[in-house]
């Protein structure tokens, strides 16, 4: 009887150890969901955020605004072109007789005409005296030869070159002339010359011979020296064909009007 009672009371003890155990785990259990629920009440939006793990958008990098373009520069303005155009000194102007001069008729103080033979150009390339240009002279001197060992003379001065309608006073010298050299044949001067000569001759020869044979034969002979005179000491005219080539120099430079 006794034994039973200790164990009865063992089994209330034991019972009670585990019914306290019980309520301890209980009001920890109630202790632990009130904290959790009071953490969870009480966490922030970022809080509730990091916990649902969910990756926050990515943010977009700032456009960079595109570079302007800079506005192309206007062209440089072309430089005014000249208004005159200018032959310098030395330069070479190739003319055409506009007609023929030959020392038989010509004579100092004459003037003549020749036109430019070919375009004159600058040094850039621009064309100052058009060919075809008027060119206007004087004759200076005009001597034929006095024989066919001498030489004559012939000289020319240019004096002005109408360009586009203007005249241009020209300061240059003649370089070179086409001339031809042509023999004027037996004119009245040389015929008195052989006539001359044969009175001359007949007389030698009456003289010598003291009778009318000698004289004809002396006749003859003076009048064959007459005409060898004659072809010797005729005159050699200096001629400047129509179309011939005369080339002048400038010597101071030449400006003209340039037209647009």
């Amino acid at each position: 009887m006794i034994t039973l009672q200790k164990h009865s009371s063992h089994l209330i003890a034991l019972l009670t150890a585990v019914a306290l155990a019980a309520c301890v785990k209980s009001d920890q259990a109630n202790q632990t969901a009130d904290s959790t629920a009071r953490n969870l009440t009480l966490a922030p939006t970022e809080s509730t955020a990091a916990i649902k793990d969910v990756p926050a958008p990515a943010t977009e990098p700032a456009k960079v605004a595109p570079e302007k373009k800079a506005a192309p520069k206007p062209p440089a303005p072309k430089p005014a072109a000249p208004t005159t155009l200018t032959a310098a000194a030395g330069t070479r102007v190739p003319l055409a007789a506009s007609e023929s001069i030959s020392t038989r008729q010509a004579k100092a103080g004459d003037a003549f005409t020749a036109t430019v033979a070919q375009d004159v150009k600058d040094a850039a390339g621009h064309v100052v005296i058009p060919a075809g240009s008027a060119v206007q002279g004087t004759i200076i001197a005009a001597e034929p030869a006095p024989n066919p060992n001498s030489s004559g003379q012939l000289t020319l001065d240019v004096k002005s070159v109408s360009v586009r309608g203007t005249s241009y006073a020209v300061d240059g010298t003649v370089e070179s002339m086409d001339t031809v050299m042509k023999g004027r044949g037996v004119t009245k001067a040389d015929a008195a010359k052989v006539g001359g000569g044969a009175v001359a001759g007949a007389l030698v020869g009456k003289l010598l011979g003291k009778n009318a044979k000698g004289a004809v034969i002396g006749g003859a002979v003076g009048a064959a020296a007459g005409a060898a005179a004659a072809r010797a000491s005729r005159d050699i005219d200096i001629i400047l064909p129509k179309g011939a080539a005369i080339t002048i120099k400038l010597t101071k430079p030449l400006t003209v009007k340039r037209t647009a």
